[in-house]
């Protein structure tokens, strides 16, 4: 575990709030420069190497002064992963967020829990289910976590007002969306818990749904999906939660209905069909506590005398690396292995090419070109 200082902080939400700065390479630089302030200082020259014409754009320290201040101002804090308060379930995904802005109570992330998602256009015995499945979850000691959207979020996310709910933001913490939701909000900031990896002030776009869900599951056991249609969120909610082992539920529908092709589609991927929250309880009850067959990451605050960075590159060594990508997905460890190179060498240039806005992840470990 560690504990930031105040400067420490601040250092790593200007960071992860700097251009092409996700979790993988927030992670990496972390450990690579031991610390927030020394990676700040190295972006520039990293994206150079890695084919950026113009200077990258390191978030101004009047920005995240502001947000620091904002987030005082409303009651919200921000919690780094590996600090004691960063929620055990989240910290094991992939890409969990460096850094969450939290307002509530914390103490719902120490319980065990359900993610409930299902269509926005829900219907109303779609509404009648999701209240009936989180209420009865909820009284069993689960807190119910949802995206706090309209239709089954909202259904959910009400039920479970008095036991515990969790809304997961897909932009700033203190954005309401949608805006009809906003007495929800208040609800679940007063008496619930608030989460988000957006920066204050930060209105979502479609693209930033899809980032949201991946936390949405990960801070839960398993994820229930009450009505999806073929193509939605509930599905890349439920796709999730499979690559984070944790388990997926389903109601079943009626095949003439729109908004059950995708969860009668996920019945026969394997997700457990699912009728009433005991199917919910008797799956999960044994598993808690025993989910994780990896360590989570690991990130550290280090002295800048305690750290060895390696050798940047040589141009021939680059340019071999660089070669082998293209704008289909590659493992990593496909293009360690025909590179002959060490990780840390193919690290550090895939962490240069995606600083300058060249390189794309795909999870499990793939990566490709911007095309």
């Amino acid at each position: 575990m560690i504990l930031l200082n105040d400067d420490q902080r601040f250092d790593w939400l200007r960071l992860i709030r700097s251009e092409n700065i996700g979790p993988a390479s927030f992670y990496t630089l972390i450990n690579r420069y031991g610390g927030a302030k020394a990676a700040l200082a190295a972006l520039p020259a990293l994206s150079a190497r890695g084919g950026m014409k113009r200077k990258i754009k390191i978030a101004p320290e009047g920005e995240i002064k502001a947000e620091l201040e904002t987030a005082r101002k409303i009651g919200a804090r921000f919690i780094a992963l590996g600090e004691a308060d960063y929620p055990d379930l989240l910290r094991h995904i992939h890409g969990a967020p460096p850094l969450i802005c939290i307002k509530g109570d914390l103490t719902l992330v120490k319980k065990p829990a359900l993610a409930v998602v299902g269509a926005r256009n829900a219907s109303a015995i779609g509404l009648k289910l999701a209240r009936s499945m989180a209420a009865g979850v909820a009284e069993a000691g689960y807190a119910i976590i949802s995206g706090l959207a309209r239709g089954i979020d909202t259904a959910a996310h009400y039920a479970a007002l008095d036991s515990g709910t969790i809304a997961v933001m897909a932009g700033g913490l203190d954005i309401i969306y949608p805006p009809e939701n906003k007495s929800l909000y208040e609800s679940i900031g007063e008496r619930g818990l608030l989460v988000s990896e957006m920066g204050l002030g930060f209105k979502p776009r479609a693209r930033d749904f899809p980032r949201r869900n991946r936390i949405v599951s990960g801070l839960a056991s398993g994820t229930l999906v009450i009505e999806a249609a073929k193509r939605s969120g509930s599905l890349i909610t439920a796709r999730l939660a499979r690559e984070q082992n944790r388990e997926v539920f389903a109601v079943p529908g009626s095949p003439a209905d729109p908004r059950a092709t995708g969860t009668n589609a996920l019945i026969k991927q394997g997700a457990a069909l699912t009728c009433s929250a005991s199917d919910i309880l008797d799956v999960l009850a044994p598993i808690n506590g025993d989910l994780f067959m990896q360590p989570p990451a690991h990130l550290e605050e280090s002295k800048p005398e305690t750290i060895t960075i390696s050798p940047e590159p040589e141009a021939s060594t680059r340019s071999r690396i660089i070669d082998l990508l293209g704008t289909a997905p590659v493992g990593m460890d496909e293009i360690i292995r025909l590179s002959g190179e060490p990780p840390s060498t193919v690290q550090t240039v895939l962490l240069e090419l995606e600083l300058a806005g060249r390189l794309e992840y795909h999870g499990r470990q793939m990566v490709s070109l911007v095309s």
